[in-house]
Formats: C-alpha cells, sequence, structure tokens
C-alpha cells in the first residue's frame, strides 16, 4: 500500500477541516511549501545528469546555476539573447 501524495493529503484535510487538528494541518501545509520551493526542478536523463554534474564539478557551481549558465550561453549563440562582448580596443563609458 502506498501513502497519499501531498496533494491528497490536503484535499481530503480541505473536505474534513474541522476534524484536523492545528498540529496535522500544520505539517501537511510546511509539506506544501517545500515542495512548491523545490518545484522548479528539472529532471534529465542519466547521461545528461551525470554530464550536468561533470561540468558542476569543473565549473564550480550548483546544478541549477550550471543550467542557467549552459542556457544562457544558447540563447546568445542562437540570437535569442544579446550577447555582450568586451575586447581590449572597445570604447567603455566608465561605469561598472
Amino acid at each position: 500500500m502506498t501513502s497519499p501524495d501531498t496533494a491528497t493529503l490536503l484535499e481530503q484535510a480541505a473536505d474534513r477541516i474541522t476534524d484536523i487538528s492545528r498540529a496535522d494541518l500544520q505539517i501537511m501545509l510546511r509539506r506544501a511549501a517545500m515542495l512548491l520551493r523545490n518545484s522548479g526542478s528539472i529532471a534529465f536523463e542519466d547521461d545528461m545528469e551525470e554530464a550536468l554534474r561533470d561540468l558542476s564539478g569543473e565549473f564550480g557551481k550548483t546544478r541549477n546555476d550550471m543550467i542557467r549558465f549552459i542556457v544562457r550561453e544558447w540563447m546568445e549563440k542562437n540570437t535569442y539573447l544579446p550577447v555582450h562582448n568586451l575586447d581590449e580596443d572597445s570604447d567603455v563609458d566608465g561605469t561598472a
């Protein structure tokens, strides 16, 4: 027998709100908040996860930072984002 997921538990609690203890409701709401906080995660195939892990270690970045970096690089290379290249001969206005 499997345990119900957080969404099911919250729906059941809503159906019998007067019967749920404050402590149980707090636990369910904390679980829901944690799931929402972590819902931005993207799952990849094993080979991609391994490559991301290797790159993250090589660049000293977190997995999510590495994904952001890869997507930004791809978008710049494919002209979806402007590229901000500065070389030694570029004029700058003196601000950082």
